[in-house]
């Protein structure tokens, strides 16, 4: 017996599992905005150099040639090296009007030409105001564009290693409560940014908060959902940030200024910080951290609001400490990340995972964060990446429950990575079939998000299962780093991004053969549960937890060595047994 049959006994997935998943789920829609927020507010609009101050497109075009506007900007601006459009960062020392002569066909290569001295002109019918546009991130300094994606990246990856300890050690409930508050309060002040330099700094600060959403609002859902409905929940929330996507084009089309942008994204976040205030802290976690009465005043709470009442009085703390024994004498030893590659089964786990995270971002954002190169309006191509999840997660919800974990997350990698390959043999002037095979490769590594998310939570034990969706979900922010800096290498090879991106999905789906499978497997609680089931031999006495730790002394916060700290739980356990349950309180 377990912690899964408690939850079966107070209601299963009853009207408090359908609230609580809902009012987590929600954020959602607001995650899609934070995560693939620069394509808008960092878009590049259409500019070239402005011209000479003692120059006028009008006088010109009045008394001299009566042409069209944009024909009159080449006796300025150079055509760039495709010819098909006006150079973005040189123009012409002086006009040259022979250019405008009808059938013109001048040799251009001898013309001299000059930086953009005076500035530059943009173009506002796609954007009125973008951070490019405001603070000229063009030409010399275009890589500060992409460098704003990869702090806010960066922020996200500090945050996953940060909150995911924090909430192992203050739950996940107080962690999710504080990250909504701070993203609200920082994104919005990052609208008010004077600078460069302040707007990446909200941004970074921004994304420690997103990650901080996203790990706690995950293992919440799961901490309080039986095992049975955890495929067809995990995959149906999901499209919340499906949702999101296509609600990020809306709001951009409708707005077009990136300050308001960024306001209307941020400031639902006071709205989900007011209502968390409801949530229910995880009992799992409140047990293995001897606070087993809040436990289960909780689980009253549940049993409560899914019409069963009759289990207030049946459930006691005898009842509660029978049911998990063996998860509340893990306790005797205190985990961190080291312990997530410390034995087998764990070790096998999380060098899989760390491979699958990793591959699955740094795909995903390697297609999602540049979507002006196709061709296509911004707006149109975000709905259309949105749209295209639908599909690819209903058919990854079909191959979850039928087949399986492990051959869902590698069939969703291997099929991503043919698609990408595939793209690199179209020709570049088919773009309609190359945005095709793009918006399908997003979509396959989307189902792979949707599934590696599931997945994860079920294969770490609970006494460390944040901390382990932190160190994995590290690599998957390393991933979404790297894959704006790959795109750098088209300069060299135009197919040699897809390569590498096709190449590393291939290498994960191998990892992800190697993983256990978890179709309806109750989650563990323990380190020794995830040895005995899946590592292929029993843990140690030392694994159990049955002798201090050797080779060295580690201190908590309270000054105690681990040494200390085991024996003064032992004490307590003891007590436990002869006063049926109160005595692990006193601690």
């Amino acid at each position: 017996m377990g912690f899964a049959d408690l939850l079966d006994e107070v209601g299963g997935f009853g009207r408090y599992q359908w609230l609580h998943v809902t009012l987590i789920s929600l954020p959602g829609l607001m995650m899609a905005s934070q995560n693939l927020l620069n394509n808008f507010v960092s878009g590049v609009p259409a500019h070239h150099c402005s011209l000479p101050a003692n120059h006028s497109l009008s006088l010109y075009n009045q008394s001299h040639y009566q042409v069209d506007e944009k024909q009159l900007l080449k006796a300025f601006i150079p055509l760039d090296s495709s010819g098909n459009r006006l150079d973005r960062c040189r123009r012409y020392v002086t006009p040259q009007w022979q250019l405008l002569a009808a059938n013109s066909s001048a040799n251009t290569s001898h013309l001299q030409t000059e930086e953009c001295v005076d500035g530059w002109t943009f173009d506002r019918s796609e954007f009125l105001a973008t951070t490019v546009s405001e603070w000229v991130l063009v030409c010399s300094l275009r890589p500060l564009k992409q460098m704003i994606q990869t702090i806010y990246m960066g922020g996200v990856l500090t945050g996953a290693i940060i909150y995911g300890g924090l909430s192992d050690r203050f739950g996940r409930r107080s962690v999710l409560i504080w990250s909504y508050l701070q993203l609200g309060v920082l994104g919005c002040s990052s609208a008010l940014s004077p600078s460069y330099s302040a707007y990446c700094i909200f941004r970074f600060l921004s994304g420690m908060a997103v990650s901080g959403v996203i790990l706690n609002g995950v293992s919440l859902k799961v901490e309080w959902i039986p095992t049975k409905s955890r495929t067809l929940v995990g995959t149906l929330t999901s499209f919340f940030f499906t949702f999101g996507q296509m609600i990020l084009a809306g709001l951009a089309y409708w707005l077009r200024d990136w300050r308001k942008l960024q306001v209307v994204v941020c400031a639902p976040q006071f709205l989900f910080f007011a209502y968390s205030w409801w949530y229910s802290e995880s009992a799992r976690w409140l047990v293995l951290n001897r606070r087993s009465e809040e436990a289960l005043k909780s689980l009253h709470r549940v049993a409560r609001i899914n019409g069963k009442p009759e289990m207030v009085h049946k459930l006691t703390l005898e009842v509660l400490h029978s049911h998990m024994n063996k998860e509340i004498e893990s306790t005797r030893s205190s985990f961190t990340a080291y312990d997530l590659l410390k034995t087998r089964g764990m070790r096998r786990i999380s060098i899989c995972l760390i491979a699958v995270w990793f591959s699955t971002s740094f795909a995903y954002y390697g297609l999602a964060m540049d979507l002006q190169k196709f061709g296509v309006s911004i707006y149109l191509m975000q709905i259309i990446f949105g749209a295209v999840d639908f599909p690819a997660k209903l058919m990854a919800l079909g191959m979850l429950s039928y087949l399986g974990r492990r051959v869902s997350q590698a069939t969703c990698l291997f099929v991503s990575a043919f698609i990408i390959f595939a793209n690199i043999f179209v020709p570049t002037d088919m773009q309609t079939v190359r945005t095709t095979l793009a918006c399908l490769g997003k979509g396959f590594t989307s189902a792979s998000f949707t599934t590696v998310y599931l997945y994860t939570g079920e294969l770490y034990p609970t006494v460390i299962r944040q901390t382990g969706m932190g160190f994995v979900s590290t690599m998957a922010r390393v991933g979404s780093m790297a894959a704006p800096a790959v795109l750098i290498l088209d300069e060299v090879l135009p197919a040699l991004p897809s390569m590498v991106y096709g190449g590393a999905a291939v290498l994960a789906g191998c990892f992800a053969c190697f993983l256990p499978e978890t179709l309806n497997v109750p989650l563990p609680d323990t380190i020794e549960d995830v040895e005995e089931k899946w590592s292929g031999r029993s843990p140690t006495p030392q694994q159990k937890g049955d002798v201090p730790l050797q080779g060295g002394v580690a201190f908590d916060d309270d000054g105690l060595s681990c040494g200390d700290l085991v024996s003064k739980e032992s004490v307590a356990l003891k007590e436990l047994k002869e006063t049926g349950g109160t005595g692990l309180y006193s601690l």
